[in-house]
């Protein structure tokens, strides 16, 4: 893929001066500016499958600005980073729109670490600087993912931190495969493998394969290879020194692989199946550059053999094939754990490479278009998708009708197509006067759509009971004379502590799902819930996932707290101490 040259020599400054008004990084600063002006305001979104993912960050937030340590004090599903720099944006923004503040947040860690790949690839060709930015900002900028959930189009609430993850490793691959100043490259793969870590530990693991391959292809030195690392232990030496939030966040992992025994062989193929659009190109992209280097590859593994050494080794896997094989595996590997992600967008900067080289290198025509055919058809597929799906949510968001509320804080900035509002509003009320028949579909390990969660009547639905909850709560507290401090949901997310400006219990995890991401509760989690003021319990519909959560926690709710009806969609376990004496064990 690259000239020894390129390898193996340090990058000579040519003394060119790029004028401010061509630079790349003027782009990036406005781009960052307008995103900025943007948080400003609190801007609606349209309302989409899974939207209620993002309401995580509110509750880590709270937790956060509470005192509370992500995996110290509270089991989380992936790493903390986001959820601190959601907290540190949102402080700064506190009327930005929740689902854009957790889509940009991440530009605090990643804007920095694309401008240092940018500044060294515009010392040679403003023209690649510009075309590895330009994707990373297209990708940060619109939150959206590559694949679809939901025939209707709508905001991706869902799979925040797997878009992180794919970004962060779109600047690592940019800076493997571009960055040829050794202390950009050594700061750039350091800062965006921690990032990565403190991300999804699956990102790290994807991230890792990138740097081995560039490492064994000689294009990551031993000598960067170490310093990067070293900076890396750092990093996580001084933040579970500070914080202990390392080796909490390593036990909330295991702690994972507990309850997700499922086999990997299905998400490998699952993962491949739904990126096929980009992985057959790139897969007869491989064959064609294999066929253009069977010569020089077998002629490094003569070499190789003759006389083993890091430079041979070299050689032989610093073959354009190998590389973008690696990078697929890597891929693969990461989008096998996912719901939701900006999938495969690190192959941009690898594609655009081996367009670069390799068509100038093409002995003859048909293989030089052959190779920028497939290089671009595995590159559109994530960019188009991108475009698409926000060009049809909010082109299609001009009909929609604001969801109304009192409670819900910038996190009721949404809006839904009325037919749907409609439909949300009729459904509440089946839900709660025809309870038995939700009752049976929860019995029968059912959802009484296939699709509940992803549905937009669901999603503004349980808007709406939320909203009518919190004044429950208010009017409640008012006619007894008391206050609860500490609010718990029974249900995926719990915003109730945010909307209301009280705490969540410790120990408790966010992101509530009792088949893949709930451990059984240990005593500090029994100890906070039986001291919790007051648990909150969704029942429009009930559901069976809802129900399985509730067995986990029962135990601990029921010895010290009573059960009433809260509103028509949800019932409420209330402290005894905070109950009226004479319901007090009704």
């Amino acid at each position: 893929m690259h000239s020894r040259t390129d390898i193996d020599t340090p990058a000579k400054s040519t003394g060119a001066v790029i004028p401010l008004a061509r630079s790349p990084l003027l782009l990036l600063a406005l781009v960052l500016g307008v995103l900025a002006v943007l948080l400003s305001f609190t801007i609606p979104q349209p309302i989409g499958p899974m939207f209620w993912d993002h309401y995580l960050y509110l509750d880590a937030a709270n937790r956060i600005r509470d005192g509370q340590i992500p995996s110290v004090d509270f089991f989380t599903p992936v790493g903390a980073l986001g959820y601190y720099l959601f907290a540190a944006l949102q402080g700064i923004f506190p009327n930005g729109q929740p689902l854009l503040l957790a889509s940009w947040c991440l530009l605090l860690v990643s804007g920095p670490l694309i401008a240092l790949v940018v500044t060294d690839v515009q010392k040679r060709s403003t023209a690649v600087a510009y075309a590895i930015l330009l994707p990373f900002l297209v990708f940060s900028a619109l939150p959206f993912n590559t694949g679809d959930f939901y025939p209707y189009p709508g905001s991706d609430g869902f799979g925040i931190y797997n878009r992180q993850v794919c970004q962060l490793l779109y600047v690592l691959a940019a800076a493997l495969v571009h960055v040829r100043d050794r202390r950009l490259l050594v700061a750039t793969v350091a800062g965006a493998m921690a990032a990565l870590f403190f991300v999804k530990i699956t990102g790290a693991v994807a991230g890792t394969l990138m740097c081995l391959m560039a490492f064994a292809a000689g294009r990551l030195p031993f000598r960067s290879a170490i310093v990067a690392g070293l900076v890396v232990i750092a990093i996580l030496a001084s933040v579970e020194l500070a914080l202990g939030g390392v080796s909490a966040y390593l036990f909330d992992i295991l702690a994972l692989l507990s309850v997700n025994d499922g086999s990997l062989l299905p998400r490998l193929l699952q993962a491949a199946s739904l990126n096929a659009g980009l992985l057959i190109p790139a897969g007869l992209l491989c064959l064609v550059l294999l066929g253009t280097q069977v010569a020089p590859f077998a002629q490094s593994l003569r070499q190789l053999g003759k006389g083993p050494s890091m430079a041979a080794l070299g050689r032989m896997f610093d073959q354009p094939f190998i590389w973008l094989a690696a990078f697929v595996v890597a891929g693969i590997l990461f989008e096998s754990q996912n719901t939701g992600s900006q999938a495969f967008i690190f192959l941009l900067p690898l594609l655009l490479k081996l367009a670069i080289d390799e068509v100038a290198a093409a002995k003859t025509r048909p293989v030089a278009v052959a190779v920028a055919v497939l290089a671009l058809a595995a590159a559109l597929p994530p960019a188009t998708a991108v475009v698409q799906k926000s060009a049809r949510a909010w082109i299609g968001a001009v009909n929609n009708v604001p969801l109304e509320s009192r409670n819900l804080k910038t996190m009721g900035a949404v809006n839904v197509r009325p037919i749907l509002a409609l439909r949300a509003e009729r459904l509440r009320i089946l839900y709660a006067t025809e309870r038995p028949a939700f009752d049976a579909f929860a019995k029968t390990g059912e959802l009484p759509s296939f699709l509940l969660y992803s549905d937009f009547d669901f999603q503004t639905g349980w808007l709406m009971n939320v909203d009518e909850a919190v004044d429950a709560l208010t009017a409640y507290e008012a006619s007894n004379g008391v206050r609860f401090r500490t609010i718990f949901n029974v249900d995926f997310t719990n915003p109730f502590p945010w909307l209301m400006d009280r705490s969540a219990p410790l120990h408790v995890a966010i992101g509530a799902d009792p088949f893949r991401a709930i451990p059984p509760p240990d005593e500090n989690v029994r100890a906070a819930l039986e001291a919790v003021d007051v648990a909150l319990v969704p029942t429009c519909p009930v559901t069976n996932v809802n129900q399985t959560l509730l067995s986990l926690y029962l135990p601990s709710l029921e010895t010290a707290h009573s059960r009433i009806t809260l509103t028509s969609c949800y019932d409420a376990f209330i402290r005894n101490s905070l109950k009226p004496a004479a319901n007090t064990g009704g």
